[in-house]
């Protein structure tokens, strides 16, 4: 499990590191020209600050358990996952974009699977 565990962190890592990257490094009109839908009706400000967010969940998915300080933000950082993968899923939704509805509504799933996994059923230093 404890392996099965490492991998969903670090799918979910790469995910988090890839989206944080293009939200903080991107100009905002060229993401307005790739994706096209939310970030057209949302100000710069508060799409670099859901790319920093990102970054922020990338790091807190891998490196606490690594350097073995507060590996306890693991199942942290996936639970808070889950909460922006839950506004993701609405804005999604609102927008009438049910491919990506599906894909964050798996996003929330393996960030689910981290947060038992890791608060029940392997947790760090047990």
């Amino acid at each position: 499990m404890d392996l099965a565990l490492w991998i969903a962190a670090a799918v979910l890592a790469v995910v988090a590191l890839l989206g944080g990257i293009s939200k903080t490094f991107i100009p905002k009109a060229r993401l307005d020209a790739m994706d096209g839908t939310w970030t057209t009706a949302t100000g710069a400000g508060p799409v670099k600050a859901l790319g920093v967010l990102e970054l922020i969940a990338a790091v807190g998915l891998i490196v606490p358990p690594l350097v073995g300080i507060a590996p306890v933000l693991v199942p942290v950082t996936a639970t808070c996952w889950v909460v922006l993968m839950i506004g993701a899923m609405v804005t999604h939704a609102r927008l009438g974009q049910p491919k990506l509805v599906a894909l964050t509504g798996f996003y929330l799933a393996v960030a689910l699977f981290i947060a038992w996994g890791r608060f029940v059923l392997e947790p760090f230093g047990a």
